[in-house]
Parts: structure tokens; sequence; C-alpha cells
């Protein structure tokens, strides 16, 4: 059998890698009111988080998590490639990415492990992955034209055929 040697830009297609900030969102608040300094709020920048699909959450390793005190909410039941576990759930993540903001839960990875941006925070940021060019897509926001999507189910015979309003 003959092998074949693939080149490594060959190997990294489909692969996203990002940087993201993410800040203890109970700091904010507080350095907001006063509390604390605003360079007291605990803040991590991650220059090589892995865009995966697969992933719900945004998952950081568990020295990260230690490093912004982020408040543990419970432990989850998880389900990963090599099978079902836990993992401990931690909250009010706030994050920042390509200029959109969002505070989210955080899955703990064990530490030294890469980050993981999953499906969740992409959807609610309103970015896209975008394979072919291995990077985010920001989704569009202005009027007419946003990844904002608001369905309204009006009771029956309060919309006429053509979409307006009887009377």
């Amino acid at each position: 059998m003959s092998t074949v040697a693939v080149p490594e830009k060959v190997r990294e297609v489909g692969k996203i890698v990002t940087s993201l900030t993410v800040a203890n969102r109970a700091d904010q608040v507080r350095a907001a009111a006063g509390d604390i300094p605003v360079d007291g709020v605990r803040t991590v920048t991650l220059d090589a988080v892995i865009v995966d699909t697969g992933a719900t959450m945004l998952s950081l390793p568990a020295d990260v998590i230690a490093r912004l005190g982020l408040a543990l909410r419970r432990e989850v039941a998880t389900i990963t490639a090599i099978g079902p576990g836990t993992a401990r759930l931690y909250q009010d993540a706030a994050l920042t990415l390509l200029g959109r903001e969002g505070t989210f839960d955080i899955l703990e990875l064990p530490a030294g492990m890469d980050a993981l941006l999953g499906f969740v925070p992409m959807e609610v940021l309103g970015l896209e992955p975008d394979l072919h060019n291995q990077r985010l897509r920001l989704l569009p926001e202005e009027p007419g034209n946003t990844y904002y999507m608001l369905y309204i189910i009006a009771p029956a015979g309060d919309v006429a055929a053509d979409g307006t309003s009887p009377g």
C-alpha cells in the first residue's frame, strides 16, 4: 500500500480558530455600580479558540474558569466523542467576539485543553462559520437585513390574507 503526503493546508481545510475575550459578568456589574474598580474585572483573552459546530456551548479549561472566578451553576450530563459523562456548568461569562457581546453559561473542560466555541454563542451573536475561508463571518444586523428573527403568531381572524390587519 502506498501513502500520499497531504499538504498541511489541505489537512487544515474546514478548521476555524478564533480569538475572543471572556469577562466575569458579575465583576462587570460590580464595577458599574462602583463597588470595584473597572480594572478589577477579571478578564481573559484567548487567541486559539477552536470553532466547533458539533459543540453546544462555549467550553473553557478549568484553569481559565478559575482565573475568571465564575460561579458554578450546576453539574450537567454531557455526551462526548468518548461517551457520556458530566461537566460543571458555570454562569455569567461575558463573551466578546468580533465586536459582538453576550452573556453565556460555560462548560468546564480539563485544564490545559483548547477552548471550544459551540453553536449556541455563535447563533446568539450572529456569527456563521465560513469553512472555505477558515473564519467566522458576521451576519447582518441592519434594518431590513438582520439575523434577528421574531415570529409572531396572530390569533385567527386578526390578519388578512395579504398580511395586513383588518379594520
